[in-house]
């Protein structure tokens, strides 16, 4: 399923727990070079990624030159915006349209988020589906523009208030677009501490009926935080990918791997295994604590034929082969057909 179908396809009565869609978020972890970009889009395939995401930017379209830094200095430690943009900004259409073939060929969907108009309007033919970050989530002029070519909105939520965030859902909506709204703290690294997930549960009681996702900047560790995340209602996952956790600088230091993503999907399987169905039933493999565990009016006393049963004359034991105790009121008042022992289990057949 594309992620434009899973978005669409959201069902606001169904269960809010769902298998996460995964997006690998290759970022410009690529460096620059398309060998390596086509490496993380192998590696996220392998890793049982849904579909991997890049970033479409050029530094002098999206930083000024004295844009300050936002991120831990000690990983990365370029302390310009324009600086930093400015060492990954090399890809651009041509390189967008062989990457989004590669990722047809090894069967990874294939995102891109745009940063300015220009990489917004090449990308609609690569893509179904947009990402807005949480650092354009108040452009209001950049989001419609996104919104006009008609197709599913991904907005990440990092650093914004409830405010923002009603405004630029409202813009968003206004347009007719489906919507996935992704939690998300704009913080590099963030501390498991910090990440909040039960802001996951005010947007679900803020926006009912939405898709709601998360957006990851935490450390991977044991993926735990993600899973939370799907247990708490968050079905849209994205995390930065690389194919290496110890390079320096850049995305690198809080990403996850292709042995991180293969370790998230077996909590899955586990998890899903357990979670098992969302329609409250009896089982099959219940049957017999039903018939046995239960219980069946039963007779305190010796009761002759034709004797009228009253309430005192009556109590409850398992199994529940007979008349059932919800019952009681239906039995009392009766006439015996036959003559009964005291613990003997009472059944219709034996009741005028």
């Amino acid at each position: 399923m594309s992620l434009a179908q899973f978005i669409r396809t959201n069902d606001p009565r169904a269960a809010e727990i769902r298998r996460p869609f995964v997006i690998a978020e290759a970022g410009v972890n690529h460096e620059g070079s398309m060998e390596l970009a086509k490496r993380l889009i192998e590696e996220a395939a392998e890793g049982g990624a849904d579909a991997i995401k890049f970033q479409s930017y050029k530094a002098d379209k999206i930083a000024a030159r004295h844009s300050p830094s936002y991120w831990d200095l000690s990983k990365e430690p370029t302390t310009s915006q324009h600086a930093l943009f400015q060492k990954y900004d090399k890809f651009w259409k041509e390189e967008f349209e062989a990457l989004k073939i590669h990722c047809d060929g090894v069967g990874i969907e294939f995102l891109s988020t745009p940063f300015d108009v220009e990489s917004a309007t090449f990308l609609n033919d690569l893509m179904e589906v947009y990402k807005i970050s949480s650092s354009d989530l108040t452009n209001h002029p950049f989001i419609e523009f996104m919104c006009d070519f008609g197709k599913p909105v991904l907005l990440s939520t990092g650093a914004a208030n409830l405010d923002e965030v009603f405004a630029a859902v409202q813009r968003i909506e206004a347009k007719g677009n489906p919507l996935c709204l992704l939690h998300c703290i704009l913080n590099y690294p963030t501390p498991d501490a910090l990440a909040n997930l039960g802001m996951i549960l005010d947007l679900r009681q803020r926006f009912p009926g939405r898709t709601l996702g998360y957006s990851d900047h935490t450390l991977p560790g044991d993926m735990s935080v993600l899973e939370t995340a799907v247990l708490l209602g968050a079905p849209v996952l994205e995390k930065h990918f690389t194919h290496d956790k110890s390079l320096p600088g850049n995305d690198h230091y809080h990403a996850m791997d292709k042995d991180d993503l293969r370790a998230f999907q077996r909590r899955m399987d586990v998890l899903f295994s357990r979670l098992g169905s969302f329609q409250k039933r009896a089982l099959p493999e219940e049957d017999i604590s039903r018939r046995n565990a239960r219980r069946s009016l039963v007779l305190r006393r010796d009761v002759a034929a034709g004797e009228i049963l009253r309430s005192d004359d009556l109590t409850w034991k398992r199994p529940a082969f007979g008349i059932s105790p919800q019952f009681l009121g239906e039995v009392v008042g009766r006439k015996a057909r036959v003559a009964l022992a005291a613990d003997a289990i009472l059944y219709w057949n034996q009741l005028e």
